[in-house]
């Protein structure tokens, strides 16, 4: 059975609506990366947001955070750091900034979400770095936000999930207080080919050749030498003992497919706790390219259910 056969019928008309892109070797970035942000949603003025340029050991000249919480102030609120996706090459913070507000609403949260530095002009450890720090920051000023330390959730879609995912290693093997949960949507975990057979998805919304553009812009120098450092690739981590729960998403068509699958049972085979859930016909991005279909409201009602659970 083809791909397009293979998706859901109300996915696959919505795509058939939606322009197909260039690759991304083949695209000017920056001007990318501009048009992008012409079409990011605008802030809920129901929400405030706080744009703070942050200090760490690891940011450089610093990193923006914007901080989402619910306009009445109170103490003891659980915490997203929510990281977006783009490939390790796309996008800002202002991203998923509608979807951070709904949540900010409906689970009384605070949401903090990194500017984290973009590839290839910043190729790794940077955007984990900044990550890391930026981290750090909520811990370290958690009173002033309002945040349980405690009840810390770490978090992304796509690049967004492995950047998380990569974090949660790091913050367990530095001593740093470990965050409570991961929350990984169709991350991105693997810059290897060929064992997955879904790596072959010719989805317009991220194809094999814009995967393999992303992962080597990201890795850099290291990819080209074979020596990857430690939590460049998550799925290459081979110590995934006294990780935070896991939550993860992912469906048949999409290219992180396999990969996705494949890390939950390695989480589980580790001992760590996994909520894992697989939607049949959904390709990479679907919550973004048909929020209405039925697969897609499944899976927001799962993303819902979690957040009462890892949040309270």
């Amino acid at each position: 059975m083809d791909y397009e056969t293979r998706l859901d019928p109300q996915i696959a008309a919505a795509m058939a609506k939606a322009q197909g892109g260039a690759k991304l070797a083949e695209i000017d970035l920056d001007a990318l990366r501009e048009s992008h942000r012409s079409e990011y949603p605008e802030p809920d003025p129901d929400v405030d947001h706080l744009d703070e340029l942050i200090h760490g050991p690891h940011t450089g000249d610093g990193v923006f955070v914007r901080v989402h919480r619910p306009k009445r102030q109170r103490t003891g609120r659980p915490c997203l750091l929510w990281i977006h996706g783009g490939g390790y090459v796309l996008h800002g913070f202002e991203k998923d900034q509608d979807r951070i507000d709904r949540w900010v609403q409906a689970h009384d949260c605070v949401v903090v979400s990194p500017e984290y530095r973009l590839a290839p002009e910043h190729p790794f450890p940077a955007a984990l770095d900044d990550c890391f720090d930026a981290y750090g920051w909520v811990l370290d000023h958690a009173d002033e936000l309002g945040v349980d330390r405690s009840r810390v959730t770490v978090g992304g879609m796509s690049a967004g999930g492995g950047l998380a995912a990569s974090l949660a290693a790091r913050v367990r093997d530095t001593g740093t207080s470990p965050f409570a949960h991961q929350m990984l949507i169709y991350p991105m975990l693997d810059d290897r080919a060929d064992p997955y057979p879904s790596r072959s998805t010719p989805c317009r919304r991220w194809s094999p050749d814009d995967n393999a553009f992303g992962w080597s812009a990201y890795l850099g120098e290291a990819a080209v030498a074979g020596a990857l450092p430690d939590y460049a690739v998550p799925a290459r981590m081979t110590d995934l003992v006294d990780l935070p729960s896991a939550f993860i998403g992912v469906g048949t068509c999409d290219i992180f497919r396999d990969e996705s699958i494949g890390y939950a049972l390695r989480l589980l085979a580790a001992g760590v706790e996994v909520e894992l859930h697989v939607y049949p016909g959904a390709p990479h991005g679907f919550l973004r390219v048909a929020p209405d279909a039925g697969v897609s409201t499944q899976f927001e009602s799962a993303i819902t259910a979690f957040f009462r659970r890892a949040l309270g």
